[in-house]
């Protein structure tokens, strides 16, 4: 044998291969924008290769049928750059189709979504992709109400809507979860192309995650900072339209009280069938008063009449809104539990696809 027969093969002697870094896109809707989406792009991608060392990453900007230039802008700045991408929406479709859109198209393992206007500031990305690798969850959320977070130069108006809101879906869905309206997240991206979420408007964050809470995935989240940019600091470039808020008072509300219904339906009809039957003991018992003091029932009812009438509605709407409310919870078990399956389902079959 040989001297040249003993040498190892030249591929044990190559240096090993540095593992591939994750790969990350980050989805950022947009809707009638022009006053800030190349700047606001710009400081995503200045941050964004600042995380290079440890993650590949892309950006998709989701144009939802914006009525300015936004999109003419959006793919100025993409213009020459390999990992920024545009996607249009020819009309406004609400926040829903922009992310379910903008979702299908991504690439990477984890998908980041953020505000155009960096409300949260672009370091709870790594923050959230960060909290997502250490505990394996399936979402995790930049909570401006969980101990540790805060929210800064929010009007009082829009800051009392907020915090009530997420206060009611967090009861809704059993305390769980702090913020449950925010879009600032970060996604097991082969997790969320699971979920078929219909939602069109800002109700598809709540929804998301009813539905990861129905799969019983590991929800998580981290202290964050929102923060609404002072107007001087939000300036639009000379010669651009002033930025507007999208969001309407109005559909607002109407949002949240369709979401807390989704997640908890027999507290639609529970707290107004308790306060039925209430009402109803209440009527009992100056019945019964009326009754002993008038000496007979037919002497009470001339006595009066109305307590009579009122204690007899509320007991059928009582009775009438609990059994609603049983229903409601029998039909939100018959969902999730075929939710469960449909999910379970295709992911079998993409699996046996691959």
């Amino acid at each position: 044998m040989t001297v040249a027969e003993l040498q190892p093969p030249a591929e044990l002697d190559a240096e090993p291969l540095a593992p591939a870094k994750p790969f990350v896109s980050l989805v950022v809707p947009a809707y009638n924008e022009s006053a800030i989406v190349q700047r606001n792009l710009g400081v995503l991608c200045d941050y964004m290769k600042s995380l290079e060392h440890k993650y590949e990453w892309e950006i998709i900007v989701a144009n939802d049928g914006s009525r300015d230039d936004t999109s003419a802008l959006a793919r100025e700045f993409a213009a020459g750059r390999e990992n920024v991408f545009v996607i249009d929406h020819i009309v406004n479709f609400g926040l829903g189709q922009a992310l379910k859109f903008a979702f299908n198209q991504c690439r990477g393992e984890y998908i980041v979504t953020v505000d155009m206007d960096l409300s949260y500031a672009p370091d709870h990305i790594e923050q959230l992709l960060d909290k997502l690798r250490e505990t394996r969850a399936k979402i995790v959320i930049a909570s401006p109400y969980l101990d540790g977070g805060s929210v800064q130069n929010v009007p009082a108006l829009r800051r009392w809507l907020s915090v009530g809101a997420n206060k009611f879906l967090s009861l809704t869905a059993h305390g769980r979860i702090k913020t449950l309206t925010g879009m600032v997240r970060a996604y097991d991206a082969r997790f969320l192309r699971s979920l078929d979420f219909y939602s069109m408007g800002m109700e598809v964050n709540c929804e998301i995650l009813y539905k990861a809470m129905v799969l019983r995935a590991r929800i998580v989240e981290i202290p964050a900072v929102l923060r609404w940019h002072l107007p001087e600091e939000s300036a639009p470039a000379p010669g651009k339209p002033a930025r507007r808020s999208s969001m309407r008072i109005a559909r607002y509300v109407l949002t949240l009280l369709v979401s807390g219904f989704l997640y908890r339906p027999i507290l639609f009809f529970l707290v107004p069938g308790l306060s039925a039957l209430l009402l109803f003991g209440w009527c009992g018992l100056w019945m019964l008063i009326d009754i002993i003091q008038a000496r007979g029932l037919g002497n009470a009812w001339q006595l009066a009449p109305h307590v009579f009438v009122i204690g007899g509605l509320s007991l059928v709407t009582a009775i009438q809104l609990l059994s609603c409310g049983l229903i409601s919870l029998q039909n939100k078990c018959y969902f999730e539990q075929m939710f469960h399956l449909g999910t379970s389902t295709y992911r079998m079959s993409r699996g046996n696809r691959k």
